[in-house]
């Protein structure tokens, strides 16, 4: 059963070219489904979550990182009577537009966008592409709507406006307007409004902040990076080291982290449950455009939210920028801009066919780099240049 204020798929405001409706799913399965048989989502198994993924088989990937969003989105959208596939949908496709290497390879490819010095950098941006630097979220966007090449009527995977809402999470004003300009009135529109997207929407953005500070202190354990006694200094996480203790005496290691973890969920999921039942009640919401016309209303209490900066700042410090992952983010970098120079010095070394009208040949290269797989970047990148960054 929906609640009021969930966004209802009999309702939804439909996709950018009319489909006929499926006999057996609603618009919101559609694009889930859609999203789990594109090219874009089955690169993630190779795209670095925090560890390149040669560094060990068990570390997340975007791919495991998409999984684990999902699935804690959908418990809670269940407690609060919104949309479970919209949810999911979002979920999965939240990071399709990620470039290899995570945030480093990010920061490298916005970097090289913005600070462009090379003779291609005197071609005007073309009509179709967004305005100057790399945003990932916008690039997820693009990803459904325009680079997915499946099908022979249209362009990318064709999403319901819902979905393609909750994907764009943060848009920049000038990338907003260049939405609007080609899209009156649809998912660029908010962001200069003012307005909050749906809580489906809202709560895949909190699952996604639940979903990587969990794991990520899994994954600095594993790595060696982290210790647990370190992960004493974090109130959120030793709350329930000592809970787990308490219950059971003689849990150590590995065991001991993971009930710690599984405790630290658990209580994420009840706090948003019951802020967000507060918050709407609160604010006497009754539609989806109730919705949209007030501050965001899914996320944590103001204790939690404090317990969880607490925590990414902790990881900041320790785990992000611990040496080991800074050395590794130095080379990342330099594998992206090193791509970058060399296919925009010489454009016959893209695959062919890339060039797209509408396009200038530095976005149509940043589309190729950032569609690449962490092997893949590396593999070619020996390729062009002759070194050997990674082992």
């Amino acid at each position: 059963m929906l609640a009021p204020w969930a966004c209802d798929p009999a309702r939804s405001r439909g996709r950018r070219r009319p489909e006929p409706p499926a006999p057996t799913r609603n618009p919101f399965q559609r694009d889930r489904d859609r999203v789990i048989h594109s090219t874009a989502f089955r690169r993630l198994v190779y795209k670095t979550q925090v560890f390149l993924n040669h560094e060990g088989d068990l570390f997340r990937t975007r791919l495991t990182h998409s999984l684990e969003v999902a699935q804690l989105g959908r418990s809670i959208a269940r407690a609060l009577g919104v949309h479970e596939d919209l949810v999911e949908a979002i979920a999965l496709a939240h990071d399709l537009g990620h470039t290899p290497f995570g945030h480093a390879g990010q920061d490298a490819l916005n970097a090289c966008l913005l600070a462009d010095d090379g003779p291609w950098a005197a071609e005007p941006r073309g009509p179709d592409e967004p305005h100057g630097g790399f945003e990932h979220n916008l690039q997820s966007l693009r990803v459904v709507d325009e680079l997915e090449e499946r099908y022979p009527e249209f362009d990318g995977l064709n999403l319901s406006f819902e979905t393609r809402e909750g994907i764009l999470k943060h848009c920049a004003r000038a990338n907003a307007e260049w939405l609007e300009a080609r899209e009156p009135a649809g998912v660029g529109a908010r962001f200069l409004r003012g307005e909050s997207p749906s809580l489906e929407a809202q709560l895949a953005n909190v699952a996604d902040e639940i979903a990587y500070n969990a794991h990520d202190i899994d994954d600095g354990v594993r790595s060696g990076l982290l210790t647990l006694e370190q992960l004493e200094q974090v109130e959120l996480f030793d709350t329930f080291r000592r809970e787990a203790l308490a219950q059971h005496p003689r849990l150590t290691g590995r065991r001991l982290l993971y009930e710690a973890i599984r405790r630290m969920l658990s209580a994420q999921v009840y706090d948003v449950i019951a802020a967000t039942r507060a918050a709407l009640s609160a604010a006497c919401v009754q539609s989806v455009d109730d919705v949209r016309a007030q501050p965001p209303l899914l996320g944590f209490s103001p204790a939690m939210r404090e317990a969880s900066a607490r925590l990414k700042r902790f990881l900041l410090v320790n785990l992000y920028r611990h040496p080991q992952v800074m050395e590794t983010t130095a080379r990342a970098r330099q594998v992206v801009a090193d791509l970058y120079r060399a296919y925009c010095a010489d454009p016959a070394r893209l695959p062919a066919p890339r060039r797209r009208a509408g396009l200038s040949l530095r976005r149509q290269v940043a589309d190729h780099i950032a569609g690449m797989t962490d092997r893949y970047a590396i593999r070619e990148h020996e390729r062009l240049t002759g070194q050997r960054l990674f082992v």
